[in-house]
């Protein structure tokens, strides 16, 4: 959820135009920025941000919001399914717990292959959030 979280920061604050720094979106997030740099550069790799140095660089969106499926996100930072050998054995472990947490996950997979990140952006309107204005402000004297 961390990803889904980092995601929906920039696409919020930022979207495709103007970047945000890692340094902002961990104080949003509450979180360190140290713990934030691994997410956001694989989150580059796979092409679903952008990277941009330089004095006002930053990240920014690398596809449209509407493109990006929660799904891809996950499969990020969640690559594979677990092995169960890392977890409890025993029969009532393979026949009962592990059958659930498949089942689980299956319905969670299919939940978030339906959503992307225009919907979270369109539940943030709903909830009353207001995004920044996307155009930075000049003055001329």
């Amino acid at each position: 959820m961390l990803a889904v979280t980092i995601m929906l920061d920039v696409a919020f604050h930022a979207g495709r135009g103007i970047t945000v720094n890692a340094s902002d979106i961990a104080e949003r997030i509450g979180s360190a920025r140290r713990g934030l740099e691994p997410l956001l550069q694989a989150l580059t790799r796979a092409g679903l941000l952008d990277s941009v140095r330089g004095p006002r660089g930053g990240y920014r969106l690398g596809r449209p919001p509407r493109s990006i499926k929660l799904t891809e996100i996950a499969a990020i930072v969640l690559p594979g399914e677990a092995d169960a050998a890392d977890g409890p054995g025993g029969r009532l472990q393979e026949a009962v717990v592990d059958k659930l947490w498949n089942e689980l996950d299956r319905d969670i997979q299919a939940r978030l292959g339906g959503l992307n990140l225009d919907d979270l952006l369109k539940r943030a309107a709903d909830a009353g959030l207001r995004r920044p204005a996307q155009e930075p402000i000049s003055y001329a004297i």
